[in-house]
Order: C-alpha cells, then sequence, then structure tokens
C-alpha cells in the first residue's frame, strides 16, 4: 500500500516474521525488499527487532544503496532500543533512521503491493 501522494511504502519487519536480523535470515529480507527498493522508496519498522548483527547491519546498508541507486529512499523507523544502540555504535543512524518517525503510517501486517 502507498501514501497518496508519493510511490513510498512503509513496511513492518513482522511481514517477514523476524525477530533478528542477523546472519542466516538477511538473505529473506534482501530477496523481498530489493525489488521494492528499486521501483519505490520503503520505510521499513524495525521495533520488533530485538537483534542485529553485521549480516543484518549490511543487509540494510545494501538496501539503502540499491534505492539511492534507482533514485529512491530507503529508511527505518522505530528500531528498538539494543538496534539503535548498534546502529549509532557503527553510525549509520544518521543515515538510516527516518527523522520523521511518527510521521510514517503503520500499514499492518501484510505487505501489500501497489499495481505499476
Amino acid at each position: 500500500m502507498t501514501t497518496a501522494n508519493s510511490s513510498q511504502i512503509a513496511l513492518p519487519l513482522p511481514i517477514l516474521e523476524m525477530a533478528e536480523l542477523v546472519r542466516g535470515n538477511e538473505l529473506r529480507l534482501l530477496e523481498r525488499l530489493q525489488p521494492l527498493v528499486r521501483r519505490q522508496s520503503v520505510t521499513l519498522d524495525l521495533a520488533h527487532v530485538a537483534r542485529i548483527d553485521a549480516a543484518g547491519l549490511a543487509a540494510l546498508i545494501t538496501l539503502y544503496c540499491d534505492a539511492c541507486k534507482a533514485g529512491f529512499r530507503f529508511a527505518i523507523v522505530n528500531p528498538s532500543h539494543h538496534v539503535r544502540e548498534i546502529l549509532a555504535l557503527v553510525g549509520l543512524d544518521a543515515l538510516l533512521v527516518s527523522q520523521n518517525a511518527e510521521e510514517v503510517p503503520y500499514f499492518g501486517t501484510q505487505l501489500q503491493e501497489t499495481a505499476a
């Protein structure tokens, strides 16, 4: 589902059934979201992600770079306390965390794509 005035989609990570963004499940995130970030802006809700490791960080960076190359935006909102700490520790919080988290809508637990 997109907002009426943009081609941005907001996705809660539970749609991918991930509580941890760690080695072993980062590929599932990339498989699902890379095609999306290449055709529209995406905001990913990380509220339910308790853990993240280097593989998860690399996946987020890949999504960010793919979106930028395609002329779109990729951001995350509502990172859990631990995820926010890790992002700050490696200096990715300023790049990836949306500063307008309260303005980003939550579109439920099902991924809904628009016809393009």
